[in-house]
């Protein structure tokens, strides 16, 4: 498919310091990850690759074709980094699958004709129910 090691040279880093409220940690340690990685630059995927990820992933791109993700789930920058990775690796992968194509099938006449049957069993039911015609 693609070779894991080639694509995470061509990624981009940059420590920043997390949002939100905190204490003294939070405020002097740049422990959130930003990971950027520019899908026109990258040599690792072929043209047709590139048109495939540039559809799916259409909503997360920069308009330069710049995809950032960022993680701050952990205090650690190292395991920031690693989680960043990861979940980079999985949208690249998932990306790149080809659903394949939906055969409609045909429906079988057995299956008609039960269903014709039920029909007629339904209407005979609530004709029964009606009151008789004595003429």
């Amino acid at each position: 498919m693609f070779k894991k090691e080639a694509l995470i040279q061509e990624l981009n880093f940059k420590a920043i310091r997390s949002s939100g409220s905190g204490g003294q940690h939070v405020n002097k340690v740049a422990s959130k990850v930003e990971l950027s990685f520019s899908l026109n630059d990258s040599l690792v995927f072929d043209d047709i690759q590139k048109s495939r990820l540039q559809n799916k992933l259409q909503n997360r791109l920069t308009n330069d074709g710049v995809l950032i993700l960022q993680c701050a789930e952990s205090r650690s920058q190292h395991k920031n980094k690693e989680l960043v990775i990861k979940r980079f690796l999985d949208i690249m992968e998932n990306a790149l699958i080809v659903q394949k194509k939906r055969v409609p099938t045909k429906i079988p006449k057995s299956v008609i004709r039960k269903r014709i049957k039920s029909k007629r069993n339904q209407s005979l039911k609530k004709e029964n129910r009606k009151k008789p015609d004595l003429d």
